[in-house]
Order: C-alpha cells, then structure tokens, then sequence
C-alpha cells in the first residue's frame, strides 16, 4: 500500500537524466520523473577483466548471438546505402525544396463537456498541487478547492509533517505558490482541510453523490503525480467498499475506508486529488494505490491499476465537521478489537488480553456484548474483519443506532440494538 536510488558521483557533471528516482510508495520522496544513472559498465583499468584468465568463454549461443547482431547491423547498412543509390539514380537528389504536405484539417477542437477533455477543462482551474516543507522532509501532493473563500480538500498524509512547524504551499496550474495553512486534520479518515491565506474568488469544484456510484462507471483521476501538476487519467469504478489502509504519515495513526476502487492510474503525488465522475462531480479523494510487494516476479512498483479513493460523502462530512472546529468525532462501540483475528468478523479483545476489552458505561457494554464476543454483521453490512468494523462504523454518526450480529462462544446470538457513542466523549 501506499505507504534512495544511488546516482553518479555529486562531483561529476551528471546529464538530465541522472535525477533520482522518487520512492513510489512515498508521496514525500523528490518528484523528479527521471530515474538513476546507468553505473559505468567499463571496468577499470587493471580489472581482472582485462586479463585472459577473466574472460568468460564463448559458447554457441553467445557466438550466434554476436553473428545476428553483425548481421542486423551490416543489413542495415546495406539497406540504406542501396536506397540512396536508388534515389540518387532516379532524380538525382532526395530532397524536395516545393514539399508541402497539406494544411491541418479544419474544424473545431470544442470537446463535449462530458467528455474526459470535457471534464478536465471544467475541474482542473479548481485542482491544487500541494508542496509541504516539514521537519527534516519536503514532497508533493493533491487538492481540490471546495469553497470559493479559499478552503481545500486533501489527505491528512499529504500535510501532517507540518503540522508542528514547517512551511505549506498550494499551486494553482502554473501559477506562483500561495501560502496556506492547516485548517484542521483528521487521521482516523485521513483528511484533512487547509486554506489560502489569501484566497478569494477561486473555484470550488461540485461535489457529487457517492452513495449513486455503480461499478463500472466511468471515471477521471486529477492530481499531481510525482510532482507533474495537472495530470489527468482516466478509467472506471473498479469496486465498492473496498477496506484499505491509508494514511501513516507523520508518525499519524493509519486509517481504515472503505475505498471506492478504480484502474485510473494514480501514483504517489495524486493524494488528496479528485475523482471525478461523468458529470464532473467529485465523487472520491485520491488517497491510496496497491503495489506488487515480495514475493511477486518483478519489480513493478507504481500504479498497477489499483487505486482507492474516500467516498466523498464521508468526506463531505469530515470536512465540515474540521471547518467548523478543527476536528472532527467518530461514531464508536465502545470495544478494542483483536487485530491479529482471522476467523471471519471482529473480535472483542477476551479477559486478560487488553486492559479494558469493553469501555465501562459505553455503548457495547450497555447493550450487553462480552469480551470475546465476535461482532459478524453490521445492520446489513456483513463484517470479515477487523477493518471491516472500523471501515462500517465510519460510516455512521454519534447517536446512530444500529443492529448488531455476533458470536459468543462460537454459536450466533439474537442480533442487539447498540446507539453508538462518541469516539471524543469516550477518549476525552
């Protein structure tokens, strides 16, 4: 999930291409697209490869090998020189100085607002690139303008190193960097809310129904991936409700969502971006890739066609809840879960094996759960895992009452009533 190549000497004249590689994985390492230089493939002077003995010896393979290359390289030789003899003896010379090879075709390059181009043209004057400068690291990432007085939505990876001192700036296309500041963050959901210290009259971009959303719907992802600000790519909603860990930036807590799934290319950089819909509205915030890790046959390291965006109705209500206060609280049952639990559902930590399994006076205890007990169902959102229960209680408010399915002791119990607390009263 997402979660230092070596160059040439620093005192040799290093070519364009010698820029280090950013860490896909990242989104704080140098955004540089380029990668490290090639080593110097010649061996030094007194090598033992220089001498015979070194030498591997050739056998029929590599002696074909060096024939066909010859070959390839004599025929292309011999190609090229047979042509200009051609040409030379047809008119005597190869260049025209009357060539003219048409006008471009008229008509109009308008594009149908729904359209991909259609619908960058209307999102991207309200996509930021985001440039931090905390203690001790600098990077890149996305945002979005979401009120036209400045505010703009983000993860709260992309600007927790500055929370506790350094320096945030926001780009708008190729403009000049504007300063911001932190309005609020949120690690639990990975958002956060920032703004322009002098931000007025800007664009805020239309916020969409993510509830409405179907797999295979169409989609655009627009961000900042490794630093190239303004990209724009394309695909479809690949799946819903997908539990993926985001965030753990700062030394921050990670987070669970439950993740909208797409194949747009998105790659370090696009965090905090917006996925947009058919119609140009935001239905998602950019905020984690899945990357082959070990034990898989290659090396493949960026976007692989796994990307996860936060539904932007949990975001819409986080976001509101950091404008008004800088903070924002979760709905809770009041339990510690098992996290190493793979049996199928959550599990409530058993006597002994956590300080207090149950909040005394919360939620779960008031309804009666034991610890031990195996939580299985949510209303009618089936729970596999612990994350699972995170991501589904996420999805509610403080107050909210829900129907609870569980197992005691292996065998399946009446489901319960449970009116979840508050994650601030319960931790205050």
């Amino acid at each position: 999930m997402s979660d230092h190549p070596h160059g040439a000497d620093p005192t040799d004249s290093a070519p364009w291409w010698s820029a280090p590689t950013p860490s896909p994985d990242d989104p704080f390492e140098p955004t540089s697209p380029g990668g490290p230089s090639p080593a110097d493939p010649s061996p030094p002077a007194d090598s033992p490869a220089d001498s015979p003995a070194a030498q591997p010896k050739r056998g029929l393979g590599s002696a074909v090998a060096a024939a066909a290359t010859a070959a390839l390289l004599v025929g292309g030789a011999a190609g090229g020189v047979a042509g200009y003899l051609v040409a030379d003896r047809a008119n005597g010379r190869v260049h025209d100085a009357d060539v003219n090879l048409g006008a471009p075709p008229a008509g109009s390059l308008d594009r149908s607002p729904d359209s991909i181009a259609g619908i960058a043209a209307t999102v991207l004057p309200s996509v930021v690139k985001i440039e931090i400068t905390g203690t001790g690291r600098t990077g890149t990432g996305s945002g979005f303008v979401i009120r036209d007085d400045g505010y703009i939505l983000t993860n709260n990876h992309v600007v927790a190193a500055t929370s506790n001192g350094g320096r945030l700036q926001v780009r708008f296309g190729d403009a000049r960097p504007v300063d911001a500041a932190i309005v609020g963050r949120d690690p639990r959901s990975d958002l956060a809310v920032i703004k322009v210290v002098e931000g007025s009259g800007l664009t805020a971009v239309a916020l969409g129904n993510s509830d409405g959303v179907a797999v295979g719907d169409p989609v655009v992802a627009i961000g900042s991936p490794l630093g190239l600000a303004g990209t724009v790519t394309a695909g479809i909603v690949s799946a819903k409700n997908r539990t993926v860990v985001a965030g753990s930036a700062a030394g921050d807590q990670s987070s669970f969502i439950s993740a909208i799934q797409t194949d747009a290319a998105i790659n370090p950089g696009n965090s905090g971006g917006p996925l947009v819909d058919a119609r140009g509205q935001v239905i998602g915030v950019n905020s984690a890739i899945a990357t082959l890790g070990e034990g898989f046959p290659t090396d493949q390291t960026g976007s692989i066609g796994l990307g996860f965006a936060i539904p932007i109705n949990d975001a819409r209500r986080i976001a509101e809840q950091l404008i008004a206060d800088g903070s924002a609280d979760h709905a809770v049952l009041g339990v510690q879960l098992d996290m190493t639990f793979e049996e199928g559902g959550a599990r409530i930590l058993g006597p002994g094996q956590g300080s207090q399994p149950i909040t005394t006076g919360g939620p779960a205890e008031q309804a009666g759960l034991q610890p031990g007990d195996v939580i299985t169902k949510i209303d009618d959102r089936p729970i596999m895992s612990p994350g699972d229960l995170i991501v589904v209680l996420g999805t509610y408010i403080p107050g909210d009452t829900v129907r609870v399915t569980y197992l005691r002791s292996g065998e399946e119990q009446e489901p319960i009533q449970v009116k979840l607390g508050s994650f601030d009263r319960l931790n205050g």
